[in-house]
């Protein structure tokens, strides 16, 4: 907003000095926070502080850092998705890839929650090669020269556990504001895109399933960050474990290591039935969701003519849809998860029952260290169900955005607005056609000549479905041009829609406007 004008000048600038310095004040200390304030999360405590004293308001919340806010987020995704554009060949008519922009803008926090990824499956990996080490030690299989050995592995461990610690934190908090950054780039994008669709892209997209990108498929794109790194650390996590109950055990690895690879191709068609599902799942929501916009919308219609119950029904029954696949979705993750929470115990009574048939001795070296083994083994296993789940989910959702996304949009030749000053009409016609559907051959409006000056009242007056309303939303540029010329000087236009000639009591009486101004029939 324009300040006021006023004479004391020094007391505005003055004014605005200390609303500039507020603001900065209010703005999180995580954007000024040092790497150990970061590490220990040090910046969080004047926020605790205030919680203990009261409870916390809207105004006690700080603003967003500059790098966290959606508008800076969607002008990077913006500079880096024209960067991609721009390296394309003049051959090459694909448009540039969504996803490689939105991965070239956050490459840097990916790596580096990345790295604390994987220093947290090193960390935690350690546990049993040292715990097997200790108990070697007291035990006196191991002799030791230096007489502080277990307390060094003591020392050692808790290190150990304190930097799995840190890692784990840095790692869920990076990716979770990761996530946080690119569901608000998609949600912008969206928005944007929204204002810009073409009439034919208007129709593939209804203002439901627009709510339901901005919901839910945004929503589930940005929470894949957090998963992203458990598909890579899962594996790795595994053959770290299966190296060390090789040590442990020997060759009845090999037993556990078949009980994996059983358990995994279980489940390797059941992950395209969960794609299938969830896509059919979508769509039946974006039908749901598009029949209930269009009921509120036009509750008034309903009301008069007594449709509530046929629409009720209607909508009851697109709910039925969307539930058989939900269910059949779900029941898909159960069958999952029962299978992998269970796999552990396979895993464990398979590779005793190797050990007993080939008689590998077992002491209290070998059993501890296969014990906190298959720690290691049954964290990742039990959660690759939840994994595939995101990442079907997060595949679906991202697919659907980026098809809105490549929609058709309102071409160039829609209006063009001219400056000049040898132009005196704010709008100008001059033979133009007009289709919703882009075809000359199926014009809505044709030969539309019309001159509207400069301060002069207009009413488009005529039968319904007449094309009063194309006209208005030509004018706005939002109905395809297929011939003449629109010239636009001015957006400054006011356009009231009127259902009814009564209607126009509040603004002028009819006569008056036929007396003194033009009437367009």
């Amino acid at each position: 907003y324009k300040p006021l004008k006023t004479d004391d000048t020094a007391d505005s600038q003055e004014v605005a000095a200390d609303s500039s310095e507020s603001t900065h004040q209010k703005v999180t200390p995580f954007a000024r926070a040092g790497i150990l304030s970061q590490m220990t999360f040090w910046w969080l405590n004047p926020l605790m502080k205030t919680g203990y004293q009261k409870p916390l308001d809207d105004k006690d919340m700080p603003l967003l850092g500059a790098a966290d806010r959606a508008q800076s987020q969607y002008s990077m995704f913006l500079e880096k998705l024209n960067k991609n554009k721009n390296k394309q060949t003049s051959h090459d008519a694909t448009p540039p890839s969504i996803l490689w922009a939105i991965v070239s803008q956050h490459k840097c926090g990916i790596m580096v929650s990345g790295l604390f990824a994987l220093l947290k499956v090193l960390t935690l990996s350690t546990g049993p090669l040292l715990l097997r080490a200790f108990i070697n030690l007291s035990t006196g299989k191991v002799t030791s020269d230096s007489k502080h050995e277990g307390y060094m592995l003591a020392a050692l461990m808790f290190i150990c556990k304190l930097c799995e610690s840190l890692s784990q934190r840095q790692w869920y908090f990076r990716t979770r504001r990761l996530g946080l950054q690119v569901r608000s780039l998609l949600s912008a994008a969206i928005y944007r895109k929204q204002q810009k669709l073409s009439s034919s892209a208007k129709m593939a997209h209804s203002s439901g399933q627009i709510m339901n990108y901005l919901t839910v498929d945004a929503y589930r794109v940005g929470e894949f960050p957090y998963w992203f790194h458990q598909t890579w650390t899962t594996v790795v996590q595994l053959c770290i474990a299966l190296v060390i109950l090789y040590s442990a055990v020997g060759a009845a690895m090999v037993s556990s290591l078949v009980v994996v690879v059983i358990t995994v191709l279980c489940n390797a068609p059941l992950a395209k039935l969960q794609h299938r599902f969830q896509s059919k799942l979508m769509e039946a929501t974006d039908a749901r969701l598009k029949a209930m916009s269009e009921s509120l919308v036009h509750m008034k219609v309903l009301k008069l003519y007594a449709w509530e119950g046929h629409f009720k029904k209607a909508i009851e029954e697109l709910r039925e849809v969307e539930y058989r696949w939900l269910s059949a979705f779900q029941l898909s993750r159960a069958y999952n998860s029962v299978l992998f929470w269970s796999s552990p115990v396979w895993v464990s009574a398979v590779t005793f029952l190797t050990c007993y048939f080939l008689e590998i001795p077992l002491d209290a070296s070998n059993v501890f260290t296969f014990i906190a083994t298959l720690r290691l083994v049954q964290d990742p296993i039990r959660a690759i169900p939840e994994v595939l789940g995101v990442v079907v989910q997060a595949k679906v959702a991202f697919t659907r955005i980026e098809k809105f996304l490549g929609a058709p949009e309102l071409n160039g030749r829609a209006k063009e607005k001219c400056s000049s000053v040898a132009i005196s009409y704010p709008v100008a016609m001059n033979s133009c056609g007009f289709s919703w559907c882009e075809d000359p051959l199926k014009p809505n409006l044709k030969d539309i000549s019309l001159v509207v000056k400069a301060g002069e009242k207009v009413a488009i007056c005529g039968e319904v479905g007449s094309g009063k309303s194309t006209l208005l939303a030509a004018m706005l540029g939002e109905v395809p041009r297929t011939q003449g010329t629109v010239i636009m000087l001015s957006n400054n236009i006011v356009f009231i829609l009127l259902s009814s000639v009564e209607d126009l009591s509040p603004f002028m009486s009819l006569a008056h406007l036929k007396r003194n101004h033009h009437c367009y029939l």
